[in-house]
């Protein structure tokens, strides 16, 4: 069962940390079963009850997973190998379109308003037991909330989205339980998910985001919550549609105990219309992060939701950091008072790239799909050789692996960095390495 590898250990936290340093060391391998309790107890001389104890926490941190009567075993994907490890070496002189990351001409200086609001912060220093949340930034972030519709709800602000997320799923879930989760979706969700010990239950996504009926076979068969992306979704670039808006309330209305999140990937650089889904469930949150527009290294999203949601987040939060940086959420009013960003503009630059890839490669018979953001998705019948005959052309783009559950094999390419003149000769070069290309739907 285990080759080699004794599993040792007296006490729980011993034995769950040898677990994990053979998984991580490639002693135990993806998939590989784990003796049961009772004959590792027997084994080890220890009562039952501790090797009990550190399975629990190897599942926690999504080391293992246990079926049933089938018994644990290490995790196919374990959260020690994150999918972001799935990268491609760009070869010399090639060019890299498998990042994710915006077009740095579109970033503001962020000088001016950080200098602004040090300058601020020197006028009204910060003090242990002030408010963790900027009032300004929360005035600016709830006004555009009440404009697209999201619900009345109290707002606090975490590190980037992934921190909201995580803080949401962790204030409401216990290990064990299931998240529905968009498939393809956003690889660090993907990892996320394993990692906190909940299972990801896939839900197929088109062009105008997640399936509802897909999402009410997840629902029924015990999923306890939902992430959907409002706009700009990662990899494919979905955007929540008022009709599939309405077909997903209707599911959700029939599981109102559901806990659903709901992550605007795209505020900020897509001028599609937002149609939110929160208000239908007892417990929301509603998510938008500053990375997208500001840039990746501005950490800040702000947190809309349910009281209690919003009073988890907030106790937890100040059990550990406290409360994110004024001087970030200062910076972030300020950028937003002097229009650092013109929303317009971006999105129209993103979409004309978008657009002139994907029509090109309509023009050589192959189905593409990116109706928001920065990337643009292409189903393939070979991934890996896809990617290796891009790679010989020069041209490197995120595997699919990254972004798959159980859907059908894909790549993305980011066109936040592509000129006019790099859409026909990247339109032939994935022409070339995807055929035969059927017309397929994401899985």
């Amino acid at each position: 069962m285990l080759g080699e590898y004794r599993i040792q250990g007296r006490g729980a936290a011993e034995i769950a940390a040898g677990v994990e340093q053979a998984v991580g060391a490639g002693d135990l391998a993806p998939g590989q079963s784990l003796p049961p309790m009772r004959e590792l107890a027997a084994r080890l001389g220890v009562n039952p009850n501790t090797v009990a104890a550190a399975y629990r926490i190897l599942r926690e941190r999504g080391v293992i997973e246990t079926a049933g009567r089938r018994g644990s075993r290490v995790r196919s994907k374990p959260a020690t190998t994150g999918r972001e490890e799935l990268r491609v070496q760009v070869p010399a002189g090639g060019r890299d379109l498998s990042t994710g990351n915006p077009d740095p001409a579109l970033l503001p200086a962020l000088a001016p308003a950080l200098t602004a609001a040090a300058e601020q912060g020197d006028r009204q220093p910060v003090r242990y037991g002030d408010d963790p949340v900027d009032p300004d930034l929360a005035r600016v972030a709830r006004a555009e909330l009440d404009a697209d519709g999201v619900p009345e709800g109290p707002v606090t602000v975490t590190s980037g989205s992934l921190d909201a997320i995580e803080r949401v799923l962790a204030a409401h879930l216990r290990p064990g339980d299931a998240v529905a989760l968009e498939d393809p979706g956003w690889g660090s969700m993907l990892d996320l998910v394993p990692a906190l010990g909940l299972r990801t239950v896939p839900v197929g996504v088109d062009d105008d985001g997640p399936r509802a009926e897909d999402l009410r076979r997840a629902l029924e068969s015990g999923a306890r919550a939902v992430i959907v992306t409002c706009r700009a979704q990662n990899p494919t670039g979905a955007a929540v549609t008022a009709t599939r808006a309405r077909a997903l309330r209707a599911v959700l209305r029939d599981h109102p105990r559901t806990l659903l999140i709901e992550d605007d990937h795209g505020h900020g650089i897509v001028d599609l219309p937002l149609h939110p889904l929160a208000g239908v469930t007892r417990h929301w949150a509603f998510v938008r992060s500053a990375a997208k527009a500001y840039g990746p290294d501005l950490r800040l999203a702000v947190l809309a939701g349910d009281g209690v949601t919003v009073d988890r987040v907030h106790g937890r939060q100040r059990l550990g950091p406290g409360w994110v940086s004024r001087l970030l959420q200062r910076a972030v009013v300020r950028l937003s008072a002097d229009g650092a960003v013109d929303r317009a503009a971006v999105a129209r630059s993103y979409g004309e790239r978008r657009d002139a890839l994907v029509d090109a490669l309509a023009e050589r018979g192959v189905v593409a799909h990116g109706r928001s953001g920065m990337n643009v998705w292409v189903p393939v019948p070979d991934e890996t050789g896809a990617l290796a005959r891009l790679l010989q052309a020069g041209w490197a783009v995120a595997p699919g692996a990254r972004f798959r559950l159980a859907s059908a094999p894909g790549i993305r390419i980011t066109v936040s960095e592509l000129t006019a003149q790099d859409i026909g000769p990247l339109a032939q070069a994935v022409a070339e390495a995807v055929r035969p290309s059927p017309a397929r739907a994401y899985g």
